[in-house]
């Protein structure tokens, strides 16, 4: 069967053997239940309570302030709309380049009389200082600013936004959904300096999909998205899904165990990689900024992301050309147009999210495809003019 090379961690990432390993009784004889009484559905809340234990060590947070939801876009959800429903209309403040997770949701609280502010960013993906300390003088009730950008890769200075925003006295929210594995998170540490709430997902370290949570601080009052039997002390009701969340705690587990030793493969990766494609005349975004090590967005001028993605693909490697959320999209990114880069070059993006498993032989072997692939899309683009 043909595998081809996958390069798109970001996205999604393999589901690491053992934690399958660690789920698969819960999807066959301990099946029970976690609100039962009987020894089965007993056994279903252990399960959950180890787990929650397990996310709540992997960030540094208490096992009471974790929340399961179905993923991260459920959790950036529970918290803009549920915050919101418990404020006065005000003011609320996202990033230009965040996740539309964060962004539609901040948009639909305009219906219902509050105003959105997108925070500028610079030409490096880092919100600006400037533009920031503007909003915060006009007091937002709500901030939400992504932790680490899903499509450059770049890392914010959360804790120093979230302190300037302190005086302002907003609940302020932070997606940590692509940086959880690939940094260290400390939600002490966030919390000390004005982030009371954060959003994690299984999926982007080993981890199942359809599990994800909002940690946030017990003073954060949220009208829950889901009534019912008021699992999640009130705030996700639902019968839980009890194999996902054992994988998630398996994974937010393993995934800090080994977090250094991967942080460097895919430095010494990336490094090939980006050494690469700047010799084949490629433009690298957010390189000058802080990114996660696993993070290469680059595009080379004149050749279009969705046809270089599917040349790439019917070679053998799989990449992206932008949020795989965003896939139906036709328009150039909105992180890229938010950067200042011209929608010509932006229309060819593309996206290389590195994992544990991958090689600097198939970082070379790509290089070697993507030098042919690109001259033979400028010889047909020659030929065509």
């Amino acid at each position: 069967m043909f595998a081809p090379v996958y390069f798109d961690h970001n996205a999604t990432t393999p589901l690491d053997a053992r934690v399958l390993e660690g789920m698969l009784p819960y999807l066959t004889t301990q099946h029970g239940n976690a609100s039962s009484r009987h020894e089965y559905g007993r056994a279903a809340r252990r399960a959950i309570d180890e787990a929650r234990q397990r996310v709540a060590h992997a960030v540094g947070a208490h096992p009471t302030e974790v929340v399961f939801t179905s993923g991260g876009t459920e959790a950036n959800n529970l918290f803009i709309k549920g915050a919101a429903a418990c404020l006065s209309p005000g003011l609320v403040a996202v990033s230009a380049i965040e996740h539309p997770c964060v962004r539609e949701p901040a948009k639909a609280l305009r219906r219902v009389g509050w105003r959105l502010r997108e925070l500028a960013v610079d030409a490096d993906c880092r919100v600006a200082s400037a533009d920031f300390h503007e909003v915060v003088n006009e007091r937002p009730s709500l901030v939400s600013v992504m932790l680490a950008n899903n499509e450059t890769g770049v890392v914010q200075d959360v804790v120093a936004l979230a302190q300037a925003a302190a005086p302002a006295r907003a609940w302020f929210h932070t997606d940590a959904v692509q940086a959880f594995g690939r940094l260290t998170l400390d939600f002490r540490k966030l919390n000390a300096a004005g982030v009371h709430a954060l959003t994690i997902s299984a999926h982007k370290l080993g981890g199942p999909k359809g599990a994800g949570a909002l940690v946030v601080d017990k003073r954060v009052e949220l009208l829950p998205l889901i009534a019912g039997g008021g699992h999640e002390r009130g705030l996700r009701s639902g019968t839980e899904n009890v194999p996902a969340i054992v994988g998630f705690g398996l994974a937010a587990e393993l995934g800090v165990a080994d977090l250094d030793a991967r942080t460097r493969h895919f430095a010494a990766l990336r490094g090939e990689l980006e050494a690469g494609l700047l010799q084949q005349g490629a433009t690298l975004f957010g390189a000058g900024a802080e990114r996660l090590p696993n993070t290469c967005y680059f595009a080379v001028a004149g050749i279009d992301g969705e046809t270089l993605v599917g040349r790439l693909d019917r070679a053998g490697f799989a990449v992206a050309a932008g949020a795989a959320c965003s896939s139906a999209n036709p328009e150039p990114s909105h992180v890229l147009l938010a950067m200042g880069v011209p929608s010509s070059l932006a229309r060819g993006a593309v996206r290389v999210s590195l994992g544990a498993d991958n090689t600097v032989a198939q970082v070379r072997d790509f290089l070697s495809v993507l030098d042919t692939t690109i001259l033979q899309l400028k010889g047909m683009t020659a030929l065509t003019s």
